[in-house]
Parts: structure tokens; sequence; C-alpha cells
């Protein structure tokens, strides 16, 4: 009998929620992970992850959870989940290095009748081009025949208050039936509905096609922001009464860039796959493109407000609102706020930050000074640069005390001293 049901590699955002569920569901659960400060954290009860509280923890604890970075404990376990970053590297390529790492180090300790699932956003085809050679020339052993292996791509939406990993569906591809099948079995402990599909293909697609989804169309309504302004048109205005139409319509809102592993990363995956076809991906590319544009295109537009009042960038204190890439969470990846201070920065502003998730925010190493008090802040600043709506921030401060108000997010009255993307 194996000492675990399941082992995670991987604690993070998605690794987590993962523990949390498999461990309420009574698995024996332990989580692999290379970082010894997030070892410590978590047998401690202290947690790093918005959607896991420190209560949540200990009641993992109590049932059993636990961290280390022993990689022994891989061979005495049933399942076997790597949930570790796929980011990009930096000329926009798949880095593959910390799956290509997680899958050596199980293939080091695996064991015949073991289920291996990678649930890491990547390209179609890794799952049998890339994890299953290093799982059986590292192990001897032979993917559907000794082991079981398959992919499920993780659908975390860290601060969602309605939805989370129990409650989503989860998609389920295995390198043959019979891996899927296991691999349904495995998950559906835990998980309402489970959607198995034909392949580990089928499942990549299907992550890079949700996320490619939202990518086009945000560049879309980014896009439609730039030249509404321009028109004089309320694009805010307009895409709420086109949500109002029951059908055929989704709405999705413009903003200072997107952020987060998903969004930009994900499509970035997928056009590296159809490049290696011989021709482009023209939406994902020219959406990439334009969502990249708007941190630019922001700090344009800082610009023209503090020149209408005879006011240069140069030496004026701008003061950022939210600096995460999502409302009420504490989670920085990719987020807009990164490119937008940098090049203020450059242009001589002086900054300032005010976000109740995060104490301590650098730019390029660079510490960038937090304001505790919103109001303030908001008065001492010359333009107040609204990038994030925390639930926290009193907004009728912003409105009724800024000096020059810029909101990325639609979220402010307009006035004299208020201008929306």
């Amino acid at each position: 009998m194996t000492a675990y049901d399941l082992a995670i590699i991987g604690l993070g955002y998605v690794g987590m929620p993962l523990a949390k569920e498999a461990t309420a569901a009574g698995l024996r659960v332990i989580g692999f992970e290379v970082d010894p400060g997030k070892i410590a954290a978590l047998n401690a009860g202290r947690s790093y992850i918005d959607d896991l509280t420190d209560a949540d923890l200990e009641h993992m604890l109590a049932g059993g959870f636990t961290a280390t970075g022993d990689e022994s404990v891989l061979a005495d376990s049933r399942t076997i989940v790597i949930c570790v970053p796929t980011p990009l590297d930096e000329d926009h390529r798949p880095d593959l290095s910390a799956v290509e790492g997680a899958t050596g180090t199980v293939a080091r300790n695996l064991r015949a009748g073991s289920l291996v699932v990678l649930e890491s956003t990547t390209w179609p085809g890794t799952t049998d081009e890339v994890a299953r050679p290093i799982l059986e020339e590292g192990s001897g052993l032979t993917a559907g025949t000794d082991f079981h292996l398959a992919f499920s791509p993780e659908r975390i939406d860290p601060g969602n208050p309605k939805y989370g990993l129990r409650n989503t569906p989860k998609v389920v591809g295995g390198y043959t039936s019979a891996c899927k099948d296991r691999a349904v079995g495995f998950y559906s402990q835990f998980i309402e509905q489970v959607v198995p599909v034909s392949g580990t293909r089928e499942a990549e697609m299907a992550k890079l096609l949700e996320n490619t989804y939202r990518h086009v169309n945000i560049a879309l309504v980014n896009e439609m922001a730039i030249f509404c302004d321009e028109l004089g048109v309320d694009l805010w205005e307009s895409i709420e009464a086109a949500a109002t139409k029951p059908f055929g319509f989704q709405k999705f809102l413009p903003g200072p860039g997107v952020g987060g592993h998903c969004i930009p990363v994900d499509p970035s995956y997928l056009s590296y796959t159809v490049r290696k076809l011989g021709y482009p991906f023209r939406f994902v590319e020219l959406a990439q493109e334009i969502n990249e544009r708007m941190p630019s295109y922001v700090v344009a537009r800082v610009q023209r407000l503090l020149n209408r009042h005879r006011k240069p960038v140069n030496g004026s204190r701008v003061l950022l609102l939210g600096v995460t890439y999502k409302p009420d969470i504490a989670d920085e990846r990719e987020t807009p706020a990164l490119p937008v201070a940098r090049a203020l920065r450059e242009l001589g502003a002086e900054l300032v930050f005010t976000d109740p998730y995060v104490k301590d925010w650098r730019v390029d190493g660079v510490q960038v000074p937090r304001e505790e008090d919103l109001a303030r802040g908001v008065v001492e600043a010359d333009v107040t640069l609204l990038l994030q709506q925390h639930a926290a921030f009193d907004l009728s401060i912003v409105e009724d005390q800024g000096k020059l108000v810029l909101d990325t997010r639609g979220v402010l009255a307009e006035g004299e001293r208020v201008e929306r993307l």
C-alpha cells in the first residue's frame, strides 16, 4: 500500500487549491516544493496564496497534508500531479524548463501502477512529446502499460468568489483510453464535473483556446478604447448597452494591459505551435501587439492630461492606485502596472503607490514608496492613476479630492478632473 494518494509538485496558485480539495475529500496528500521558504511557511500554517487562508491550511495540516523537499515521497504516491509554472523566455518562446525538471524528478521516483498528470499550461503535444519520453527514459517504464499518463489543464481563477476548483468542470485527456479513465476516476473524488476528451492534445488545446478567446476579445475592446477616445464616444457606456443583448455577446472591458499568468502567456504557446507549422497565427499576434501597447497608451494619456493643465510629467507626483493584476488579490504576476510605472519613471515622474494587498513594490529593483493613507495620497498627487479597482478603495475620495485622475477601469464618474480610458 502506497503512503500517499496524491503528491503535488509545485505548491503555488494551482497546486495548493488542488491540495486543499483533495485533503478535504480524505485523500492522503503530500506536497513537493523546491523552495525551502514555501515549505517552511506551509508546514508552519502560513499561507502565501490568496485563495488559501491560514485557517484553510490549518485544516489541511490537521488532515495530514505536509510539504517537503524530499523527492523520494513521489515513489510512495499513487498519483503525481505536476503544477509548475510555464512562462515565456526573453524571446516570448515557451519555457518548459520547470516542466522538464519536474518530470525528470518524477521519472527518478516513478513506480509501476502510478498515475502522472500534467496540469501546467503548455502547447499541444507537450505531454506526449516532452513529458512522456522523459518519464519513460528516466524510469524504464512504458506509459499506458506500466503507468498512466494524462493532461488536465488548470482553471484556477484567483480571487473568484463563485468558482473554485471543486465546482469548475475539469477537462481530462489521457495518453490512452485507460489513462483517461484512471485520471477521470482520480479527479472525480473531489471535483463535481469531470469532462473527458479523446487525448492529451485536445485537453492541452482546450486550455489555450479558452485564454486565447479572452486575449483576442480584450484586445478588441482595448483598441476600441483608443479610437473611441478620439471619436468622442463613451465606450464604457456602449459596452454596457451591448451587454443587455441576451444572446450572441459577452462583455469584455478595456484596461491598462493584461496580467496574470494566463492571458499574457498562454496565447503565445498557441502561436508558437502554429509557427512550427510554417505560418503565423495572426489573430493572436495582433492581439498581443495591441494588449502590449496599452501601458504605453496609458502613459500617453497621463501626459496629455497633465499637459492640458500646463504640467510636465517630469517632476509630477503620480499616485498609482492598485498594482496587482486583478482586483482584491495580492497577485502581481505580469501586472500592467509594472510597464506603466517603468515608463512614467523614465519620463521623470515621482511615483508613489497605494495597494491594500501589496506592502512592498519594486520596479526594476527600485522600491516605489507606499502611501498608507488613500486620501492623503490623492490630495498630494498631481495625477492619480487608477490601475486596479480594489473594493477597499473609497472611490468617492478619488473623485472628490483628486487634482487630476485617469481611470483605466471605467469605475469613476467622468468630470472636469476625471477622465476614463
